[in-house]
């Protein structure tokens, strides 16, 4: 059997326990290079083999997988984050299909949660944002046209873009050739959110390259942009005492 174990943004603590028990109890563990928190690995018992994807292809994960289903041990695919957000797990899944080995997926808590953590912030404000877009930039992965951050910024919306640190001045232009987002835009950087290095940059949409460059920043970073990092907003619905829930009766 092989688990896909979703290992959180980075503190050890923020592994789910489901995770950390499947951490526990795994005969190998292949984990994602240094986006994964080697405090992790230390929940691996005596006699785990323990691989590092980052010096792997995908033939040789799946190579180590398929020893490991033959000898009837448990192998824990460790990715960082939660897995659905480029964990590139669907190639691996349909791998494993074609070979008639079993899988689970055990899901963790994603960057982007722990940078909205980081700097104390809400993605969906009332009367400020109800949406967020999870996107990146196009490097050597492309992405779809329709999906260019030019094109995502057009929405104005909450936005985490994730692998483009290292390509600042390309986010930027891009973000403002969007049109939604002005040099004034609050944007935000996050760099190894929740682990003990974290670091936060508050800057704007007009000094996004800048920043980056002045801390230093230039890999391993979520860049977050939009109004709710710094707006008037709304209060909830929820609890305002005039509105009525299913459990609740408004009162004037």
């Amino acid at each position: 059997m092989v688990h896909f174990v979703g290992a959180g943004p980075g503190a050890p603590d923020l592994i789910t326990l489901r995770g950390a028990e499947l951490l526990k109890q795994a005969d190998v563990i292949i984990y994602a290079g240094s986006l994964v928190n080697p405090a992790l690995l230390e929940m691996a018992k005596q006699d785990c083999r323990v691989y590092n994807s980052a010096t792997m292809t995908l033939e040789e994960v799946l190579a180590v997988m398929e020893q490991a289903e033959a000898a009837g041990e448990t192998t824990v695919r460790l990715h960082t984050g939660d897995p659905c957000v480029y964990g590139a797990i669907r190639e691996q899944m349909d791998a494993l299909d074609a070979r008639g080995i079993a899988y689970d997926d055990t899901p963790g808590v994603s960057s982007f949660c722990g940078a909205a953590a980081a700097l104390c912030a809400e993605y969906t404000l009332p009367g400020v944002s109800q949406s967020v877009i999870i996107t990146r930039l196009a490097g050597r992965t492309p992405v779809p046209e329709a999906e260019s951050l030019s094109a995502m910024a057009g929405h104005g919306t909450s936005m985490v873009i994730f692998l483009s640190s290292g390509m600042l001045a390309q986010v930027q232009q891009e973000l403002l050739k969007g049109g939604a987002y002005t040099e004034q835009t609050p944007a935000a950087l996050v760099y190894k959110a929740t682990w003990p290095e974290e670091k936060t940059v508050r800057c704007t949409v007009g000094t996004l390259a800048q920043a980056g460059e002045q801390a230093g920043i230039r890999k391993t970073a979520l860049v977050l942009v939009g109004d709710f990092l710094d707006s008037p907003y709304e209060k909830s619905k929820l609890y305002d005492p005039a509105f009525t829930t299913e459990y609740r009766e408004g009162r004037k």
